[in-house]
């Protein structure tokens, strides 16, 4: 097992095992070793880049739907029909939200 202690601020980390796979142990011990950085250190950074991405993401996501929700989209057709003009002679302009 994998325990990650992020070091930023010690009085704020806490401490959770990590099943892994052991070809996924092993390649975190190498980069550590080639680093300089401790296994727990690397596992941290990486969840918290994750997170930054995927909360990210869900947000985004979150705000699109109510947006389509509350009927501010552009039709399908429309831009299906922008899409396929690119690149043509007669290109049409980015469709309009309603």
């Amino acid at each position: 097992m994998l325990q990650c202690i992020h070091m930023n601020n010690i009085s704020d980390s806490t401490t959770f095992s990590v099943r892994v796979e052991y070809s996924i142990k092993k390649r975190l011990e190498k980069l550590a070793k080639s680093t300089g950085r401790s296994r727990a250190f690397l596992a941290a950074q990486a969840i918290n880049e994750y997170l930054d991405i995927n909360e990210w993401q869900v947000a985004r996501i979150k705000r699109a739907i109510a947006s389509m929700d509350a009927g501010k989209g552009v039709p399908h057709k429309q831009v299906k029909d922008w899409v396929t003009s690119w690149d043509t002679k007669r290109e049409r302009p980015m469709p309009k939200t309603a």
